[in-house]
């Protein structure tokens, strides 16, 4: 495994295999890695000639007063960890690397980026531009043919998949199933805030997703299916930064389960950590459900 820093090594690195028509596939991450970021380092290796880790804690999707600083990170482990997992290169930029000096241009995909994690009241649609621009970045440089993310940010997956399509990026998304803990909770590297305690509640996130599934009946009311998920959370004390039913694909409000994919999702604040979680309700199949 090859570890490089700059543009214009990975680019070399990519040149020999890019000739000889090998598959490359790219798992975007923010180091810190878990199972789940394991489960698509393996995915991609199954599928790909050469797969390419990136390792970036990107400032520009991060707000005023949110947790860049003491964002978790472990570089050693992490690149022992991609290397098990079969990773050929790691491309782990500075951030004058992604973002020089006088860097003035964002990527913006409107209309799915102002809602739950985009709302004002939550991270801000400036989050998702953080994201888009970086991983609009990452497609360029890395040239990738395969790109793998995580169920568990549904949103962020949905707004990449538009934006790839929109800007005409050669690069096909591939989703994975969210991995999750014994007890339901999904992994996520800022699970490592959270205090016993809090660590205790953090599973109410799912329950509550499993409550409002079970309530899910074509032509029933979204809003029941919330209902039962609240009742879930109020019991573990989890009060939900937001708890709602969208189009799977449009992220539009869904007021009955209509025959479309509808995604609930979930965020809430567990003591020191920001949870997020997801589940989608298939169409025409109560019960059955993807990223539960």
């Amino acid at each position: 495994m090859r570890v490089v820093e700059t543009k214009a090594a990975l680019r070399d690195a990519l040149a020999a295999p890019r000739r000889e028509g090998l598959t490359i596939g790219l798992v975007p991450t923010m180091g810190f890695l878990h199972a789940g970021h394991v489960s698509l380092l393996e995915s991609a290796h199954a599928e790909c000639d050469v797969v390419v880790m990136s390792l970036f804690v990107n400032p520009a999707q991060f707000g005023p007063g949110e947790d860049l600083d003491r964002y978790p990170r472990d570089r050693e482990r992490d690149e022992r960890m991609a290397a098990d997992a079969g990773v050929d290169l790691i491309y782990a930029p500075p951030t004058e690397e992604v973002y020089p000096e006088g860097f003035a241009t964002a990527v913006e995909v409107s209309g799915l980026t102002e809602v739950l994690c985009g709302d004002p009241g939550a991270r801000g649609p400036e989050h998702f531009r953080g994201v888009t621009t970086v991983v609009a970045k990452l497609f360029n440089t890395v040239g990738p043919d395969v790109a793998y993310f995580g169920q568990k940010d549904a949103q962020q997956a949905v707004v990449i998949r538009r934006m790839a399509a929109d800007l005409d990026f050669p690069v096909r998304i591939e989703v994975r199933p969210t991995v999750r803990e014994d007890d339901g909770l999904a992994l996520s590297s800022r699970n490592a805030y959270l205090e016993p305690a809090d660590r205790e509640r953090a599973p109410a996130l799912h329950a509550a997703l499993g409550a409002a599934a079970d309530a899910a009946e074509v032509g029933a009311a979204t809003a029941d299916a919330i209902a039962a998920a609240r009742r879930v959370l109020a019991e573990a004390g989890v009060e939900p930064e937001y708890l709602e039913a969208r189009d799977a694909e449009r992220l539009e409000p869904i007021e009955t389960f209509n025959g479309r994919p509808v995604l609930l999702a979930i965020a809430a604040q567990v003591g020191g950590a920001r949870l997020i979680d997801n589940v989608i309700i298939e169409p025409n199949a109560p019960g059955r459900t993807r990223g539960a």
